[in-house]
């Protein structure tokens, strides 16, 4: 291969990169823009406030449920202790 070639190889080859990377580029702009879209439009329709704290009542009320269950669970427990026959070996 002669140095002129070489030359043409070279450019050709970075030509190529170069197109390559801005492609590449002019495509991520593109998606990055288009999941931005996306993004707004989702919690635009999916999300609203109203609807994020109507869910948040929603978990707090059942927690407070199983808090109470709880509670009371315990509270049979020590009535059944408590409450404790006194049995005689006969």
């Amino acid at each position: 291969m002669t140095p002129e070639q070489m030359v043409y190889l070279v450019l050709a080859v970075a030509g190529a990169v170069g197109g390559a990377y801005w492609r590449f580029s002019t495509v991520l702009s593109a998606v990055k823009d288009e999941l931005a879209a996306h993004k707004v439009h989702t919690a635009e329709t999916y999300v609203t406030k109203a609807g994020m704290q109507e869910q948040t009542n929603a978990l707090m009320r059942a927690i407070e449920s199983i808090g109470s269950r709880i509670d009371s669970m315990s509270e049979r427990l020590d009535r059944v202790f408590e409450a404790k026959p006194d049995r005689r070996a006969g």
